[in-house]
């Protein structure tokens, strides 16, 4: 997977440069290399903007989970009975347990979260750098109009921020709710996030 990722961020980045550079040939402006792409607002947006929707995403997924359940669904924990996941770590001994888990107290705490605390950091990272980026992008597009750059903050309450923001924000959470309802009357034999083929429609869980 993270191969992939690297393929088809060369490829995001590649392809980008060429359309930035046609696109600065068209209005009389310089073209860039390159490695000065790569540190462009109009790179550093566009890759942090679906970034951001996809931490997004991973982190409600895994905190919503937790709380609701979707009877029939692969997705979801099982209605009855008690699962690994809940089981009080404190209260069973296992000598291969995480140092945290040893430890106890806060570490435990923060542990028991690092999960969802990790996506919050990442979405909330890369929302920063999706606004920072967007408005270096939108202050190089103003000076080639004359006009003076607003903030990052400035851009970041505009209505171009928030329209590329929740462009992506519903696609994610569309997806999300196909795998929970479609894992609830389709199967692939195989796969983790199937039900196994033979399960009735209305049994819960993987």
């Amino acid at each position: 997977m993270f191969l992939l990722f690297f393929i088809f961020l060369t490829g995001h980045s590649v392809t980008g440069l060429k359309q930035y550079n046609a696109e600065q040939e068209l209005h009389s402006q310089p073209t860039v290399s390159y490695v000065k792409y790569l540190g462009s607002g109009d790179f550093i947006e566009s890759v942090f903007e679906n970034w951001e929707s996809e931490f997004l995403q991973m982190g409600s997924y895994v905190l919503l989970t937790v709380f609701l359940q979707q009877k029939g669904s692969a997705e979801s924990k099982k209605l009855e009975g008690g699962e690994d996941v809940d089981r009080d770590p404190k209260k069973t001994k296992n000598p291969d347990a995480p140092g945290p888990v040893k430890r106890g107290g806060l570490a435990l705490k923060l542990y028991k979260n690092s999960l969802s605390i990790a996506f919050v950091l990442l979405f909330l990272m890369s929302f920063a750098l999706h606004g920072l980026g967007g408005a270096n992008m939108a202050c190089e597009e103003n000076q080639a109009h004359g006009q003076p750059c607003e903030s990052t903050l400035g851009f970041m309450t505009s209505s171009e921020f928030w329209y590329q923001s929740f462009q992506n924000w519903q696609s994610e959470y569309l997806a999300v709710f196909a795998i929970v309802i479609l894992s609830v009357y389709l199967r692939q034999q195989g796969s983790p996030e199937s039900k196994p083929v033979n399960t009735p429609h209305y049994g819960t869980g993987s």
